[in-house]
């Protein structure tokens, strides 16, 4: 079995495949994170969706200290090196690789970036695909992401304000079918929504067949 701990805004924890990854794990200034990033004492990849500060995060550190796999955009493990984390993937949209029996795709999103481009990630293994869409706005290529990959799970931002709303979550998930939509990127700031509660609704509206997990900071979802 699968599983995913959501620690705040749009960090998770994924174990795969016998593997540990973590997804822009912002931590430490993360209001809703539920542990210090010192207290992350094993991962095997670490994958950063853009280089905004609330999602890059503390990445390069938890990677120094775990030896993990930094996998980003070209140029944004171009500047992982140039921090001094040792082991890079730097690919691109459009782009797979195979990491300890992972495959990750690297997919875009419609955000804004320095270094490189925004992105999305899917990530594959022992039977079970998870979509992080990244900060991103809605695109109808959604639809294709949850063709290609049919998802087991999407973590699909809410906030508003600087990604998708409830509004235009709720068309995504029914663009991608995934079996479960897991809402992320929303309560951390003030200009964010604040509940879950429209997605969720809208989300059933839309598509009644997919399952909406709500999750606390720290809690986890098996699949």
């Amino acid at each position: 079995m699968a599983k995913l701990r959501w620690l705040g805004h749009s960090a998770f924890e994924i174990e795969l495949a016998g593997k540990t990854l973590l997804i822009d794990p912002w931590i430490n200034g993360n209001p809703k994170a539920p542990l210090k990033a010192s207290e992350i004492t094993q991962a095997d990849i670490v994958c950063v969706t853009h280089d905004h500060a609330d999602h890059l995060g503390d990445a390069f550190d938890i990677c120094k200290r775990t030896n993990a796999v930094f996998v980003a955009t070209f140029e944004m493990s171009n500047y992982a090196e140039a921090n001094g984390v040792k082991n890079t993937v730097g690919m691109n949209i459009g782009g797979t690789v195979e990491i300890g029996g992972i495959r990750i795709t690297l997919v875009h999103a419609f955000h804004t970036a320095t270094r490189g481009a925004p992105t999305g990630f899917v990530l594959r293994g022992e039977g079970k695909t998870v979509y992080h869409a990244g900060d991103t706005g809605l695109f109808g290529d959604m639809q294709l992401i949850g063709k290609l990959y049919r998802p087991n799970v999407a973590l699909l931002p809410i906030g508003s304000y600087y990604t998708m709303g409830p509004v235009e979550a709720a068309e995504a998930v029914r663009l991608i079918n995934p079996e479960i939509a897991v809402p992320m990127h929303y309560q951390t700031f003030p200009v964010l929504v604040q509940s879950a509660d429209e997605f969720v609704k809208l989300a059933k509206e839309k598509a009644p067949n997919v399952r909406i997990a709500v999750l606390k900071p720290n809690e986890t979802l098996t699949f």
